[in-house]
């Protein structure tokens, strides 16, 4: 069931060698968009009341201006209404020289995603949240597909971890990472045990598998009575402690038990910042640009 050969990656699945290798193809690409007087360029809207997400987007930002992509950061009072803010959505997809839309979230309590999703354009969703984008991912065809996901692939990719035919664990299914990750597993050819928080006996999954991914948000779920040595863990769970530091959903004893395990911060997260990018470029060729 478990590993016959030597494993050849390391203990420590980080995720800079895999973004910085992205950067670089994005890099070109944006280079050579530039020679050609197009400026790529996302719009990031950011409502005001979570910490973390005014800390993301102005990290995309930061990216951004390296790899030679325009972010502009709309930054709204967390009183907005749900319609103002669908139309400002429909206005910039309007727009041409705009080429990437994201909405930061969570949203607050009074604004429901589904309604400004309508107003945003599948061809602009970077997040791949739209039900166009959210379909192609579910049916492998053409689409803008879901950064988390991609980057967890990429992570497996990048380090050689082969999954066809190995079984995988995967514990969360929300819209924006588990479920869209699944069918991602799928298209590879894992076999997948989905799981969530709620799940009776986590560890009896994970000590039978070779591969688990967490994607929760629930700060140390995963505890070293979960796994085994022969055991690769991605975690693409993210949370903010009460003194404002990240936590993954593993444990952060949990490292010396496995095989391997992806930093917090420092793996899925590092990657799926630049998958954005790279989706941004990607929406430009649905766009014919």
């Amino acid at each position: 069931m478990l590993r016959s050969v030597p494993y050849s990656f390391p203990s420590v699945l980080h995720g800079a060698p895999v973004a910085d290798k992205l950067k670089a193809t994005i890099k070109h690409k944006v280079h050579g968009y530039r020679q050609r007087g197009i400026t790529p360029k996302m719009v990031t809207i950011l409502i005001d009341g979570d910490p973390a997400s005014a800390f993301y987007a102005r990290q995309k930002a930061r990216i951004g201006k390296k790899l030679g992509v325009d972010v502009e950061i709309i930054e709204l009072a967390g009183s907005i209404t749900q319609q103002e803010v669908a139309n400002l959505v429909h206005d910039l997809c309007d727009n041409t020289s705009i080429h990437g839309v994201m909405v930061e979230l969570p949203l607050p309590a009074h604004i429901d995603l589904t309604v400004i999703l309508k107003e945003l354009s599948p061809d602009k969703d970077i997040d791949g949240l739209t039900d166009a984008n959210r379909m192609a991912n579910v049916v492998g065809s053409t689409g803008i597909y879901p950064a988390t996901p991609l980057a967890c692939l990429s992570l497996l990719d990048h380090y050689g971890i082969d999954l066809y035919g190995r079984e995988v664990v995967l514990i969360g299914f929300g819209k924006t990472v588990g479920n869209p990750l699944f069918h991602g597993l799928m298209r590879e050819g894992a076999t997948v045990t989905v799981c969530t928080e709620h799940t009776r006996d986590l560890k009896a999954h994970l000590k039978r598998v070779s591969v688990g991914i967490v994607a929760v948000g629930y700060a140390g779920l995963i505890t070293t009575d979960m796994v085994h040595p022969d055991l690769i863990l991605i975690d693409a769970g993210m949370s903010e402690r009460e003194d404002g530091s990240m936590a993954g959903d593993v444990c952060p004893t949990v490292a010396p038990r496995v095989a391997a395990l992806t930093p917090t911060p420092g793996g899925v997260g590092t990657v799926t910042t630049t998958q954005l990018f790279s989706n941004l470029l990607h929406a430009m060729s649905l766009q014919g640009i």
